[in-house]
């Protein structure tokens, strides 16, 4: 095994000294090692004896001065920096003092790496609700883009894509009502599970056994949802079905949960009705005529590639000319908004396949493209693999869909990140004028209420004083099912907080 390898599965030990300030800190080490474990030392100057990587940050309070020092060991090489500033505390200027150890470490990195990050010291996952404010101060483009540069290092192309993506969304999100909420509904089961994949999803095989049950609790929940709906005087904004893949259970168990949604909620005001239609080969046309008759009107139908070998790696038991068929269906059902989603840097693709892919589907003509960047989570199989993933060249596929997508009409409506994203790349999703999914912008924007209902689904509380209260459900179908009363007695904390809500509208 090389020094490299050797590396890769040997934790990453920070030292920190006169300071705890982990979680910046951690999320500017991952920027430039995406594939490592971090361990956190305290109330110490020096790494330990047989470490032969790491870093050392030290803040020492010298009179009216504090004095920040950072070292960096990697591969054999060991830089660091001191700069000191007038007097600040970590306890009363936390976000001041992460700031300036971030930056300190950020140009180390860069350095001792020989990477250089486009997002620069971003490290959160919504860069647009960075604009937003400045966008709210009257800034121009220019004035925003240098305001962020000069903050963040960002790279004049990101600063372009997170400014587009800021006005776009800006007019759909003033039109948002007041009392509105979005529904999500969980369908957490798959055909197979793809090898990228961390979501919690169960295959249809291993669980087939469980959907009856499982349904009818899902439903018993939306019932119960409807009832709090009601009684709150909201209003049902938008709806998505998520998963897993919600066409992976038949026709007839997508009606029973379609029934459960329209005979307990006031769908009158709704602006969006969006199903993951997802994995091609679980789509049918009685499925699509089924999600037509109950108002479905957005669905995705997500390839990931075009590239039936890439599709044979991760795992998808499906082939290029199934997405076709799919797509094609989907439309002769009578959707007019579909959306295809990609992965750029699958195992085994190359630049060449993905310029094709994107090629084949621009054929199609969807009214909206996603196109993720591959990241890595601990709960992924590939993640295992290691270092090899870290070079690929996923930057040159997301540069591409940047450059052809606006060429065909497709604007960029919503992005986030993620950490452990090869390359430090985003995802992104770009639409046609008026064809953007208003629950992805709702989501990232956190300024809406989100109520989740099934397994592993969050509901997600917005108040007007900014505070957000996330409650989530049990991760596993059969805990969802065998603890489903203990579960529903969190909506008592949701009544609770609805109250509130209303009580600080009445305030303004």
């Amino acid at each position: 095994m090389s020094n490299v390898e050797t590396n890769l599965i040997k934790p990453f030990p920070v030292a920190f000294s006169g300071h705890t300030l982990k979680y910046e800190i951690e999320c500017i080490c991952k920027i430039f090692l995406p594939m490592r474990k971090f361990t956190f030392l305290y109330d110490t100057t020096q790494l330990p004896a047989d470490a032969e990587e790491g870093a050392v940050l030290i803040l020492e309070q010298l009179g009216e001065q504090s004095r920040f020092w950072v070292q960096v060991q990697y591969r054999g090489q060991v830089m660091e920096q001191e700069q000191q500033f007038p007097a600040c505390s970590p306890e009363t200027e936390k976000q001041l003092c992460e700031y300036r150890f971030s930056a300190m470490l950020f140009r180390l990195l860069e350095e001792i790496t020989d990477l250089h990050p486009a997002w620069g010291l971003l490290t959160g996952i919504r860069p647009v609700k960075k604009v937003q404010p400045l966008l709210g101060q009257g800034l121009f483009k220019a004035e925003v883009c240098e305001k962020l540069h000069e903050k963040y290092w960002i790279a004049p192309e990101k600063l372009s894509l997170v400014y587009d993506t800021a006005m776009v969304q800006q007019p759909l999100l003033e039109k948002t009502p007041k009392h509105g909420i979005s529904l999500y509904v969980s369908i957490p089961f798959c055909p197979t599970r793809c090898s990228y994949c961390s979501f919690v999803s169960h295959s249809i095989a291993q669980a087939q056994n469980l959907i009856p049950a499982y349904l009818e609790k899902l439903c018993e929940e939306l019932k119960i949802w409807g009832q709090l709906v009601r009684e709150q005087e909201l209003l049902v904004d938008t709806v998505y079905f998520g998963g897993g893949t919600p066409t992976s259970l038949t026709a007839a168990q997508l009606e029973q949960v379609l029934t459960a949604v329209q005979e307990n909620f006031d769908l009158s005001h709704l602006r969006e009705y969006c199903v993951e239609a997802g994995r091609p080969d679980t789509i049918t046309s009685e499925k699509l005529e089924t999600l037509r008759r109950f108002g479905v009107d957005r669905i995705s139908v997500n390839p990931q590639t075009m590239q039936d070998h890439v599709l044979e790696t991760i795992g998808r038991k499906h082939t290029t000319a199934q997405t076709v068929e799919a797509f094609r269906m989907a439309r002769a059902a009578g959707f007019e908004n579909i959306n295809m989603d990609l992965i750029a840097g699958l195992p085994d693709d190359t630049p060449e396949g993905f310029h094709d892919t994107l090629e084949q589907i621009l054929a199609l003509d969807p009214d909206s493209i996603t196109v993720h960047a591959l990241t890595l989570k601990r709960a992924a199989n590939l993640f295992a693999e290691g270092e090899q993933q870290v070079h690929n060249p996923v930057e040159q596929m997301v540069q591409e869909s940047m450059r052809r997508l606006p060429e065909h009409g497709y604007a960029p409506y919503y992005m986030y990140r993620q950490k452990n994203t090869i390359d430090n790349q985003e995802n992104v999703g770009y639409a046609r004028a008026g064809k953007e999914s208003l629950y992805n912008i709702l989501i990232m924007d956190e300024s809406q209420s989100i109520f989740g209902a099934g397994c592993g689904a969050s509901t997600k509380l917005v108040e007007p004083c900014g505070r957000i209260t996330r409650i989530h459900n049990y991760k596993f179908p059969y805990e969802y099912i065998r603890q489903f009363d203990q579960l529903m007695q969190k909506k008592e904390q949701v009544r609770e907080i609805c109250e509130r809500i209303r009580e600080q509208e009445a305030e303004k």
